[in-house]
């Protein structure tokens, strides 16, 4: 889920202000970083280089993309550091907006409270770089919120790919050591008096290991490694 840094935004129109009434009970979150060579994937570039990093990551954003424009629900593109027209996220289908706060927990807990007061009854966040997710997986995260209050997706290095909830607590964004493998345990022990369902383990893309003999990330790779395969 990506950094923010308050810039201007390549629009005229103010994002920040504008309002989309609903329509739908159910708001998806994506966090994602503005594509930008040598600031996105910054640990899988250690394995494959800032290009290939770069070229993997708009991959996965594309990825994402095809994931979430066919789902029920009103989505929700929120960018770092400036918004973009001309993109792959089609605006008709997204809503852009612009993180805000000074870290991670601050951005989502502003997310989560916007989506909250605009009126969904239900909200869930995901990152824009999980290849390992399907539409199907975020159709069964909501519907686990018929019957929960809470639904987490597990990561295996520690933290979370999916965070879905039908009320803001505060709690789940604060005193965490966001990037840490620690995140997931202290998120669900701030979620041990709650009703929630956890979904499967899945796993992220953050170094050349999690992609390593995956076929789909082939075409991505520098010259050696795709010799070395």
């Amino acid at each position: 889920m990506g950094l923010l840094s308050k810039k201007d935004t390549d629009e005229e129109k103010d994002f920040e202000t504008e309002f989309h009434f609903p329509t739908s009970d159910k708001a998806l979150i994506i966090f994602t970083r503005n594509p930008e060579l040598g600031k996105v994937k910054t640990r899988l570039a250690k394995g494959v280089g800032d290009e290939s990093a770069l070229e993997i990551y708009k991959f996965l954003l594309q990825h994402t993309v095809s994931i979430t424009e066919g789902l029920s629900a009103d989505k929700q593109v929120f960018y770092s550091e400036k918004i973009r027209t001309n993109d792959l996220w089609d605006p008709e289908i997204f809503d852009k907006k612009l993180q805000f706060g000074p870290d991670l927990g601050d951005r989502m807990i502003h997310a989560f409270g916007e989506a909250f007061r605009s009126g969904y009854k239900k909200a869930i966040i995901i990152g824009s770089d999980m290849y390992d997710l399907s539409q199907k997986d975020i159709e069964q995260a909501f519907a686990a919120l018929d019957e929960f209050d809470f639904v987490v997706g597990p990561a295996q290095d520690g933290g979370y790919y999916l965070l879905g909830m039908t009320f803001l607590k505060p709690e789940l964004f604060q005193n965490k050591d966001w990037g840490t493998e620690t995140v997931l345990e202290a998120t669900l022990a701030d979620l041990n008096a709650e009703s929630f369902k956890l979904l499967q383990t899945r796993n992220d893309v953050d170094y050349y290991e999690d992609i390593e003999g995956n076929a789909a990330f082939f075409p991505f790779l520098p010259k050696h490694l795709k010799d070395n395969s």
